[in-house]
């Protein structure tokens, strides 16, 4: 079997480091404004503040937890990379996905950069086939790494005999 038959396998490469103080960000802002929807009627509702405050708290504790370990361990799991074949991929947090794409069967290859990833130099580059499983999203890329990657998949797929379905 050649090493770059079509298989369930770990990618090679991980996406760049700058993506775990994207991902804290990204969780600290969700934390932030979860956390105020409790803290915010403690100010004015007297009669159950115990109880906001103590909502407050415990969203506030399980929130900066999260911001602290997950970008950590998605960084840990996060894997890409592109053959001549396929594009491979690794993500998840809790639920974790492997997933393979040959080729053949990709029909657009598409670059998203949110407001949040322009700060941090990062981009995404999403494959979308005709799998009922969905696109393929390689997150965390640095933006030119991101530019290369579109640009390798075009031309691969434009060579690549198949229908794409």
């Amino acid at each position: 079997m050649s090493s770059d038959a079509l298989r369930l396998r770990p990618p090679r490469h991980r996406v760049d480091r700058r993506a775990i103080m994207w991902w804290t960000a990204r969780a600290l802002m969700t934390t932030v404004v979860i956390t105020a929807a409790p803290a915010v009627p403690a100010v004015f509702v007297e009669p159950i503040r115990f109880w906001l405050l103590s909502a407050t708290v415990v969203v506030a504790v399980t929130g900066l937890s999260v911001t602290v370990v997950m970008p950590q361990w998605r960084y840990r799991v996060h894997r890409w990379e592109v053959t001549d074949t396929a594009v491979y991929t690794s993500s998840g947090w809790l639920w974790q996905e492997w997933r393979v794409a040959p080729m053949s069967r990709i029909q657009t290859v598409d670059t998203a950069r949110g407001p949040l990833q322009r700060v941090f130099g990062l981009s995404s580059v999403t494959v979308t086939t005709a799998s009922a499983a969905g696109p393929i999203e390689i997150s965390g890329l640095d933006h030119m790494r991101a530019t290369e990657v579109v640009d390798q998949l075009t031309e691969t797929t434009e060579a690549t005999p198949g229908d794409a379905t």
